[in-house]
């Protein structure tokens, strides 16, 4: 099978990224597909091990087939969870976006049937004063998914994020919809404005999970025939 990568974003923080990242991922491991990710950026640290580890690293490494380091999958790692440029300016080194994309290729060169490259925030979230993720996500010029956390506001949040990719030139492969709030109100007139209103379709739909990083469970709700035609 030929290779594909996509770059994930989402609407904002915690709408569910890694979740539906990995979810990718495993449900191409279980037809046999080699799999790889990216996060090339992290901010939070957690001790395991007596090793400082981000989490999100962690659950993208082990939904990969291809025998990847921590470091090739997340080269920069800030120590709290803040956004990129506070990490920057905080910590060091400073962001650029040609320079992250150059530290993806490793990676992206071995050519996996499925690489996933998850951002960092949502699509506008600064690498510096003069970049955002969506510079990154430009530069490295693959189809981007938009995870939509299900929850109060989602439609604005949805509805502008797509409109940025689609004025930002990118590819917009289509969106996914993970409920992140069980008790949103409205929840099937909310999918449903959506799905009349984006302007790319919906790749899948991924209910409230009682354990949100019960990754198995999620990738049950993967579509593999639309995320990977023919």
């Amino acid at each position: 099978m030929s290779t594909q990568t996509f770059f994930v974003t989402a609407t904002d923080t915690d709408a569910g990224k890694t979740l539906v990242s990995c979810a990718m991922l495993l449900a191409a491991r279980a037809k046999g597909l080699s799999t790889a990710a990216l996060k090339p950026v992290a901010a939070g640290i957690i001790s395991i091990e007596n090793e400082a580890q981000n989490e999100d690293v962690i659950a993208l490494a082990s939904c990969c087939s291809l025998p990847l380091t921590f470091k090739e999958i997340n080269p920069v790692c800030f120590p709290e969870p803040v956004a990129p440029h506070i990490g920057a300016a905080k910590h060091g080194p400073e962001l650029d976006a040609t320079k992250l994309a150059d530290l993806c290729q490793p990676v992206l060169k071995q050519q996996a049937n499925l690489t996933v490259i998850e951002g960092a925030g949502g699509w506008r979230v600064p690498l510096s004063d003069n970049e955002t993720m969506a510079d990154l996500a430009r530069i490295l010029g693959v189809p981007v998914i938009l995870v939509v956390g299900m929850r109060l506001g989602c439609l604005n949040h949805a509805l502008l994020t797509a409109q940025s990719i689609q004025a930002d030139g990118v590819p917009f492969a289509g969106w996914i919809a993970n409920r992140s709030d069980p008790d949103m109100r409205a929840y099937a007139e909310n999918l449903g404005t959506l799905k009349t209103m984006m302007p790319a379709p919906l790749l899948a739909e991924i209910p409230w999970l009682d354990t949100q990083s019960n990754l198995d469970e999620a990738a049950k709700y993967i579509d593999l025939e639309k995320l990977l035609p023919g």
